[in-house]
């Protein structure tokens, strides 16, 4: 494959698996923690590279898990405490990530890890470092990895399907039904950590909060069935992800800025079109419906 189609596919991977996760954050109301993990995770991954001194291996993809599922732990405790959800995810997420940048600016040194990288990315460099697989030949590790995350996220949905879906409109109804919600609240904390991790190296935090939240609340506006909405989440993502490349190639601009810009115009598009929630059905909707009272 050349070198434009890795960079295409690995975004794609990135906004199949962060689009259908979008799903469950948006049902869940808890968009803001696309935001909190997307930027606690360098926590993790600065510490992971503080013990080991490589910037590349397994050790990073673990310890910015650690450091989501931390984020989330402090989160729920601070709630359960009586502090309020948006101020409590404010809290966990500017400190830790506070704590991340201090530790780069202190004690990383020269090595090539730094804030800019981390919100940003460098999906240029995807291609650049490869893997070898038996009758497959190298492949961009990123993309190897984002691969393994989405097959992980479709077993996930598919296996837990009708619990993904009771425990996200109506808890109390799935807590009487015997599934256990709190185990099912860390299991896609877990999911969302390990898809932010995947994607974070490659693609930066800004670009992992858009694939996260937009094509999903773009999804939201044109369907109420569930399945629907995880295939038109994940089908957005991915058309985000290649309208950006070719919006960058002709800007001369950042490959994941783009990317996540792309995903505003889906949703303005949506916002605007879709014919249930759309601004211009609701527009043509009303005159009609007045002019038929007004007949009657």
């Amino acid at each position: 494959m050349s070198y434009t189609a890795w960079i295409l596919l690995t975004a794609a991977l990135v906004g199949l698996s962060c689009g259908m996760i979008g799903v469950l954050l948006i049902l869940r109301r808890m968009a803001m923690m696309a935001d909190a993990i997307s930027h606690t995770v360098l926590l993790g991954i600065v510490v992971a590279f503080l013990v080991t001194r490589e910037l590349s291996g397994y050790h990073m993809l673990i310890g910015a898990v650690i450091a989501g599922l931390l984020t989330s732990v402090l989160i729920q405790w601070l709630q359960s405490r009586g502090v309020q959800g948006e101020a409590s995810i404010g809290v966990v997420f500017t400190t830790l990530f506070a704590v991340g940048v201090i530790l780069i600016a202190t004690q990383v040194g020269n090595a090539h890890l730094d804030v800019k990288h981390a919100l940003m990315g460098e999906i240029t460099f995807v291609p650049w470092t490869t893997v070898h697989l038996p009758w497959i030949g190298d492949i961009p590790e990123a993309t190897l990895i984002l691969a393994a995350v989405l097959l992980i996220v479709v077993i996930a949905i598919i296996a837990f399907y009708k619990e993904w879906k009771i425990t996200s409109f109506d808890p109390a109804l799935a807590a009487s039904l015997g599934i256990p919600v709190i185990v099912m609240h860390y299991a896609f904390m877990s999911l969302l950590s390990i898809t932010t991790v995947a994607a974070f190296d490659a693609v930066g935090a800004i670009m992992v909060v858009a694939m996260l939240i937009t094509p999903a609340a773009a999804a939201y506006l044109w369907t109420d069935r569930l399945s629907v909405m995880f295939g038109l989440s994940g089908g957005f993502g991915v058309g985000s992800a290649v309208a950006g490349y070719y919006i960058a190639s002709w800007l001369d601009t950042s490959i994941s800025g783009s990317m996540a810009f792309a995903t505003g115009i889906v949703f303005l598009l949506s916002f605007l079109m879709s014919p249930k929630h759309g601004l211009i059905s609701r527009y043509v909707t009303v005159p009609a419906r007045s002019k038929a009272t007004s007949e009657r």
